[in-house]
């Protein structure tokens, strides 16, 4: 039909070919159409499916701009089910890919820290050994560096981020791959779960052999929130794979998204300072993560700080597969 309607008005030899002719050059290549039907298709009403399926496709549509465009079928389609919208995923993957619309894809990110020589502490040991697992916030911590190209140069970014919860706890932005970049980082972290009364003593935070993580400063700092050091091994990236994987997801969903990217790219430091700390909203309050459950990471905290709040305990036992403190 479509094929018809955009083919019925060409002219050929000064007169428009019309929709019989179409018909009978389609039956040669059997697409069997009868003119009958081709007309009764205008007038016909819309089907029920082709209506819901506009309705579906507002919806999808409102869910991936939201997401900053980065979602794929999976996430949108658990978007709507939050969102109280029964959809099957199919019906989902059918429509996106109608409209075009995709998830945005991650490439591999370069290493930027460097390996400590000089002033720094001896090395801790690896404590976490590639096993990146967490049954409560603030047990795990893993801290990383990363970089984006401006047109003032280039400018660095640090994350610490909760295994547990995935939460981005800290994060800071600078033109300096110096010790405060991470220490920065580092503080808003402490900062953040100390102001909630949160507990951090004996929090194991990992990273790489950078020079900002085995700065005395930076490791006199974890002391004193009686934080322990752990750190992988020499050019290894497996070793701390989960921050890797944060810069990877930041790269692609906010650094080389249009949906983030300002109009003629990233001019300077005070362009990515405004889009992580968004980034950093979105993806603590609103991102659904994959591996925890297809949830925010700060839903699961709250549900995790319910689920063991005094009443729970000790004359009441613990809901199954609650954590504890």
């Amino acid at each position: 039909m479509a094929y018809i309607d955009a083919h019925r008005h060409d002219v050929v030899d000064e007169r428009e070919v019309g929709v019989e002719p179409i018909i009978e050059v389609l039956r040669t290549a059997d697409v069997e159409i009868a003119p009958s039907g081709y007309y009764a298709s205008k007038t016909r009403p819309p089907s029920a499916r082709s209506i819901r399926d506009a309705e579906l496709v507002a919806e999808i549509r409102a869910a991936h701009a939201a997401n900053l465009g980065v979602y794929g079928a999976r996430k949108v389609h658990a978007v709507l089910n939050r969102q109280g919208v029964r959809v099957a995923r199919c019906t989902v993957e059918r429509l996106m890919r109608a409209q075009g619309l995709r998830g945005i894809a991650r490439e591999k990110t370069r290493k930027t820290t460097t390996i400590a020589e000089g002033a720094e502490t001896p090395r801790p040991e690896d404590l976490v050994k590639r096993e990146f697992v967490a049954t409560g916030p603030n047990q795990l911590w893993v801290a990383d560096l990363t970089y984006v190209r401006t047109h003032a140069g280039w400018t660095y970014v640090a994350f610490v981020l909760d295994v547990f919860s995935r939460m981005i706890v800290g994060w800071q932005v600078s033109t300096s791959m110096r010790t405060d970049l991470a220490l920065d980082a580092l503080d808003m972290g402490l900062w953040a779960r100390q102001r909630t009364s949160q507990d951090v003593t004996g929090l194991v935070h990992h990273s790489d052999r950078g020079v900002q993580y085995r700065a005395i400063r930076y490791t006199e700092r974890l002391a004193e929130a009686e934080a322990v050091a752990s750190v992988g091994s020499k050019g290894d990236s497996y070793d701390n794979a989960m921050a890797e994987a944060l810069n990877s997801l930041f790269k692609a969903e906010c650094i080389r998204n249009p949906a983030m990217r300002p109009k003629g790219g990233w001019k300077c430091v005070r362009d990515v300072e405004i889009a992580v700390a968004e980034y950093a909203d979105w993806f603590n309050h609103r991102r659904l993560h994959g591996e925890i459950g297809l949830i925010p990471p700060a839903e699961l905290e709250a549900n995790y700080w319910a689920s063991i709040t005094p009443e729970h305990y000790p004359e009441t036992p613990l809901p199954a597969g609650a954590g504890s403190n």
